[in-house]
């Protein structure tokens, strides 16, 4: 989990994190290892150096998401057993934004650390966060209930079960308006900008492909695969920051579902493509 999280910090469009952007849609794909030769090959398509590629290959090392493997003795990568499972909740979140339902149930984490463990709590906060949940108090965190099972799994992770309660309710009753209690209990503006951002660097994209071909209607091309890749890096913080929240606890002006779509249509557009590009270059 905390290869994960650190891994999350890695600044969208960065050396490291176009890797794992490559390594989550394409590596399990093509059978759980890809060449070093080829990993770099795809790198070179997004326009960095073989030396920059190789350094962020090290670093993914050092996470424990992949591991230096050969195969009929040609060097390669294959994801690790951890990250294998990581990548599977990531492609559950990325490729099937949460929106909750007016009438969704929430989930209410109650929890007690002590000093001496102020580290574990502070994990505790960090990983919580990282999966959407707001802070109602220090020691009290809401979210959908939908994301109770993640957070079951980070306590039991963190061996912090016994110190932590989990309820399940209805809307919560607040003083003020709904909208207000969400703004105090989540980092809103944040997420809006994560999204209006999106929106400015991918929007004329969307509009340039076709469903089945490149940008240009014409086969699949680096220009496409780098397109793609360049997109779901900037995209897949999102939907883990984003708590899918219901239109009543949001602004007026919330562009989240105006990035959930620009997303929907770049996929229509680029992901056949790109995915043929990736097999041209294994065959190559």
């Amino acid at each position: 989990m905390s290869a994960v999280l650190d891994d999350m910090d890695s600044r969208p469009g960065s050396t490291t994190s176009l890797l794992r952007t490559v390594i989550g849609l394409y590596l399990r794909d093509a059978g759980g290892w890809m060449s070093t030769r080829h990993i770099i090959a795809l790198m070179e398509a997004l326009g960095l150096s073989v030396a920059v590629s190789r350094t962020a290959l090290s670093r993914l090392k050092k996470k424990e998401i992949v591991l230096p493997q050969l195969r009929h003795g040609v060097p390669g990568f294959a994801v690790t057993e951890g990250a294998a499972a990581m990548l599977a909740r990531g492609d559950r979140r990325i490729f099937n934004p949460r929106l909750m339902s007016p009438a969704g149930r929430w989930c209410l984490v109650s929890f007690s650390i002590p000093e001496t463990e102020r580290e574990k709590r502070h994990q505790l906060r960090r990983r919580l966060h990282w999966i959407g949940c707001g802070t109602v108090a220090a020691g009290l965190w809401i979210c959908p209930d939908s994301l109770r099972e993640e957070v079951e799994e980070i306590l039991e992770d963190l061996e912090l079960r016994g110190m932590a309660t989990v309820f399940v309710t209805d809307t919560p009753l607040v003083g003020g308006s709904l909208r207000e209690a969400a703004s105090a209990w989540w980092d809103l503006d944040t997420v809006a900008e994560l999204h209006r951002d999106f929106i400015l660097h991918h929007g004329s994209a969307a509009d340039a492909g076709g469903p089945d071909n490149g940008p240009d209607g014409g086969p699949a091309t680096a220009t496409t695969f780098a397109r793609y890749v360049r997109s779901i890096d900037r995209w897949r913080i999102i939907p883990y920051l984003d708590p899918g929240l219901p239109a009543e606890f949001l602004p007026e002006d919330w562009p989240g579902m105006a990035g959930i779509a620009l997303f929907e249509r770049l996929g229509s557009a680029y992901a056949k493509p790109s995915a043929e590009f990736v097999r041209r270059t294994l065959e190559g």
